[in-house]
């Protein structure tokens, strides 16, 4: 992979600050919209070696040495380490000297680090999905997920959840004393109806594929998803702490590999009348286009062998825009918020069969039902 430039890295800056903190983290536009005119910050994140040189790594990096200096004043702005400001004109020039002076710290984060944002919240998103793969199977589903960080999502069958619609007002699913419970508004979109939402769904094995699974016991990698969290939303923060807590009395089985080339082993190891479904979450934009059809090729490979079903919450150019052709209402526009798609592809006879569910937000706090 070739290194991001200072010139892409500043880009992205504006990118992220203009479309995809804009209307969710004034911290975070805020900075990035600072750091992507001033080379020394943003010239950090030159240091992975990474092509996708995300701003989100920068601002996990600088979170992660702030968490280590709890009475520093840049904490004010941190609602995440208990601050309670808003961007204010010495927000900038206060995380600019902290940064700098910590030049060594941030660097060596960025460079040996990824963004392992394990948004549980996500988890709302797939289940109206998770829930008809699981009534076409007719049987306990086994989920398997690709880049699964810590598991989190795999615990969605004990979460509880919340849907705030304007056609049924609110729809319950999922246990009822749950000690994670998930909030998500759920419009309609013109031509469409309902979903479905049982009230559980039963799931069998869970398994979890990532380059680097987090260790939910381990004090460091803890921190670090912490930090990978946005300081302004300290709600996502609590249900991370509350689903990390339940999952450890539960863990699911997660195994080191690669998206593609490992693939087909770990389903290996789930039982054969199982059905698999396979879940990815705002994970496959990481693979170039050549590794994204790979990843594809891989799941319709063990689809000739036994059934599967692939839920994704993801870009629709980096998952079903192959599969779903020329559908400019899942594009994103040129400017302004971005929205992932909730997709669903079973495969009959060596055929996908894919389906665009809804429109979603990235971090799982709303969705527009389309099909």
């Amino acid at each position: 992979m070739t290194p991001a430039t200072l010139e892409d890295v500043r880009d992205r800056l504006r990118t992220f600050a203009g479309q995809h903190a804009a209307t969710i983290s004034p911290l975070y536009s805020h900075l990035a919209a600072h750091a992507a005119d001033d080379d020394e910050v943003a010239g950090l994140l030159t240091a992975t070696t990474s092509e996708h040189a995300d701003p989100t790594l920068l601002f996990a990096a600088v979170q992660r040495v702030l968490q280590s200096e709890p009475f520093h004043e840049l904490t004010n702005y941190y609602p995440s380490l208990g601050g309670s400001y808003g961007p204010d004109n010495g927000t900038w020039p206060l995380f600019r000297s902290f940064v700098l002076e910590r030049l060594d710290r941030v660097r060596d984060l960025i460079a040996t680090r990824v963004t392992q944002t394990n948004e549980v919240r996500r988890a709302a998103l797939l289940y109206p999905a998770v829930a008809m793969a699981a009534r076409q199977a007719r049987a306990p589903v086994a989920l398997l997920e690709v880049g699964t960080s810590a598991g989190l999502l795999l615990g969605l069958g004990t979460y509880s959840y919340r849907y705030q619609t304007q056609q049924a007002g609110q729809l319950v699913a999922g246990p009822t004393r749950s000690p994670v419970g998930l909030h998500c508004a759920l419009a309609v979109a013109p031509g469409a109806t309902l979903p479905t939402i049982p009230k559980k769904i039963a799931v069998a094995t869970r398994i979890g594929l990532d380059a680097e699974p987090v260790d939910l016991a381990d004090e460091e990698q803890y921190a670090w998803l912490e930090a990978c969290i946005w300081p302004d939303q300290p709600e996502r923060l609590r249900l991370f702490g509350a689903a990390a807590a339940a999952l450890r009395k539960s863990p699911p089985d997660l195994v080191a590999g690669d998206a593609v080339d490992d693939l087909a082993a770990v389903a290996d190891r789930i039982p054969p009348d199982e059905p698999i479904v396979v879940l990815t979450s705002n994970v496959l934009w990481l693979l170039d286009e050549t590794r994204r059809a790979a990843f594809v090729a891989e799941l319709a490979a063990i689809a000739a062998r036994r059934p599967v079903w692939w839920v994704s919450q993801e870009g629709y150019r980096a998952a079903l825009a192959p599969l779903l052709p020329d559908r400019a209402d899942l594009e994103p526009p040129p400017e302004g918020p971005t929205f992932g798609v909730l997709g669903l592809v079973h495969w009959s006879d060596g055929t996908p069969q894919a389906t665009a569910l809804a429109r979603t937000a990235w971090h799982g706090e709303r969705m527009e039902w389309l099909a």
